[in-house]
């Protein structure tokens, strides 16, 4: 990407919204989802070699996405979590016992978009990219498929069971 002549970082940012939308999605925090995105951003412009012209820029950097978020997630977990003693004090006296329970139980105030919004939450991860990539990204089979590393198979059947899912955890609105 160093050759001024490439439009690839031109057109690499025409998809920054769309990676952060996903960023937030995976890391459920909006710090870290800008954290993930500058990852992947520089790891895109550091095999920018590896790109071939013609190919799904977009895709292929919503696989540099994933790739990078699972990279941390698997480093975070053999690394201890490391809190400030201020902000466990604060929490404990602002939320009381039961607050962080609460909090993570998703929004209860009966609006359908917060209710999307906990559903897409309580599904498994690669259920969430699926619908997430298909339905809001409007990725294809194929290419969801390669973004996530599995066979279209997998990706059609994870689809089917995620929206099997939503639509039983939705039932309410149904008309």
């Amino acid at each position: 990407m160093s050759d001024a002549k490439t439009p690839l970082p031109a057109e690499a940012l025409n998809h920054l919204d769309a990676l952060y939308n996903l960023a937030r999605w995976l890391a459920r925090d909006p710090t870290e989802a800008e954290d993930l995105v500058q990852e992947t951003y520089l790891r895109a412009i550091r095999a920018a070699h590896q790109f071939q012209p013609g190919t799904n820029l977009r895709a292929w950097l919503f696989q540099i996405l994933r790739n990078t978020f699972f990279t941390r997630y698997k480093r975070k977990g053999r690394e201890p979590e490391v809190m400030d003693p201020e902000v466990l004090d604060r929490m404990s006296t602002l939320e009381g016992p039961t607050g962080v329970e609460n909090r993570l139980a998703g929004p209860q105030d009966g609006t359908a978009g917060l209710d999307l919004t906990a559903a897409l939450k309580r599904l498994p991860e690669a259920y969430r990219s699926v619908v997430l990539l298909a339905d809001v990204e409007d990725f294809s089979m194929g290419e969801i498929a390669r973004i996530m590393d599995c066979p279209v198979g997998t990706v059609k059947s994870r689809l089917f069971r995620a929206r099997a899912i939503l639509k039983e955890l939705l039932r309410d609105y149904a008309s």
